[in-house]
């Protein structure tokens, strides 16, 4: 049975100037609050591959943020919003929507709507290509973009056309150093609308002391969506809706993370999320569902213990689906909803940054460390550190 839980089990007192606005001029430079077996102490973020266990294999989120907020001028003078949030169908591999040339369309959340007729075309002159974006289907918010000329990439027409989506809870627009400063340094898969967070803290320096140590580390994607920024609206935590992910898998991926479990560290909730739910794509395998790379928020709850094979059992099954089937990389969708109640499957711990108060993401935290991330970020604010995305780290061994 699972227990009860209530949004103010959650929340925490979190004081607007304890949010950072901007971030460290020093990537690594930032504070990192570590967390062992119960016990607290205090560190630099450069530290980091000292106080790792010798075991560890880190696993991080190589998702490209894309300058997804793309502002039109109206004939009138007045301006469209379109925040691109994933290809039209939703299926499709952002990536492959990104590779796009001359067309695409995309999902999109529209501000100003009303003000946007159902028959105008809307134009954004960029040197000497011209963007329109045209409704498509405006019941599901679908956007058709046209460019001349078409050998163009819509990769690099948004990098011309749009603008950082910075979180909302910074209150501030983007500005130039945002677009290098809101990119971890190995970002490489375009189609994140928001950056893993955790990641903005590595540099090349703490990478080349990670190898030195003999810690090894992968990178995966998921594309982290706007819907990481939905708050949690219901007096009980597991009557949200959670938000849908895509995530891509390769069978590099699967190879290197086999000989490793038990000892994976997740970078980012983004990273967790996506290693947890490798777990259950290999159960949906094992059962033979019809449509086994589409997680729902509530599957891992329901299906019975009997019922659960053993983490390398369930990582196999999609190793050997992939090797079967000839692919190389796996493209699925998941909403996994990490509560406390949950069984992490792959993840021993986790390096993050410090988040909203109820949020789905705190829930994570608490799944991982119990009721002692209350001591956690109580400990963090005692010590001024900064919150949020461009704010300070933690590493959490439980």
């Amino acid at each position: 049975m699972l227990p009860d839980l209530v949004l103010d089990q959650f929340q925490y007192d979190l004081p607007d100037e304890r949010i950072a606005r901007f971030p460290l001029s020093q990537r690594d430079g930032s504070k990192l609050l570590v967390y062992r077996q119960g016990q607290l102490a205090h560190h630099t973020f450069r530290e980091l591959p000292d106080l790792l266990p010798p075991d560890s294999y880190l696993v991080f989120n190589n998702t490209k943020v894309i300058p997804a907020r793309l502002l039109f001028t109206r004939a009138t003078g007045g301006i469209v919003e379109l925040f691109l949030l994933n290809p039209a169908p939703a299926d499709r591999p952002i990536t492959s929507a990104m590779a796009d040339l001359g067309e695409t369309m995309w999902q999109c959340m529209v501000g100003n709507r009303k003000r946007w007729k159902a028959d105008e075309v809307l134009q954004m002159p960029l040197g000497d290509t011209v963007l329109t974006a045209e409704w498509a289907d405006a019941d599901t918010n679908e956007i058709r973009f046209r460019w001349q000329p078409a050998p163009v990439s819509f990769a690099e027409i948004v990098q011309q056309a749009g603008q950082m989506p910075l979180p909302p809870y910074l209150k501030r627009a983007a500005t130039e150093a945002d677009s290098t400063a809101y990119q971890t340094v190995y970002a490489r898969q375009e189609g994140a609308v928001a950056a893993p967070t955790a990641g903005l803290h590595f540099t090349d320096a703490v990478f080349d002391d990670l190898a030195q140590r003999g810690i090894a580390h992968d990178t995966l994607t998921l594309h982290v969506g706007a819907g990481t920024f939905q708050p949690i609206k219901t007096t009980d935590v597991r009557a949200h809706t959670m938000h849908s992910e895509q995530v891509i898998y390769t069978q590099e991926n699967l190879e290197k993370l086999l000989p490793h479990l038990g000892h994976v560290i997740p970078v980012g909730t983004t990273s967790m999320r996506s290693l947890e739910s490798l777990y259950w794509f290999g159960v949906r395998l094992l059962r033979q569902h019809p449509d086994p790379f589409h997680l729902d928020q509530h599957y891992a709850y329901n299906v019975p213990s009997a019922e659960q094979p053993d983490t390398e059992t369930a990582v196999r099954a999609v190793l050997t689906y992939l090797r079967e089937t000839q692919q190389a990389t796996l493209t699925a969708h998941t909403g996994i909803y990490i509560t406390p109640g949950y069984q992490l499957r792959v993840c021993r711990g986790i390096i993050t940054n410090f988040h909203q108060p109820g949020s789905t993401l705190i829930l994570l935290i608490a799944t991982l460390v119990g009721n002692d991330w209350r001591t956690i970020y109580n400990e963090a604010l005692s010590n001024d550190y900064r919150f949020l995305s461009y704010g300070d780290s933690s590493l959490l061994l439980p």
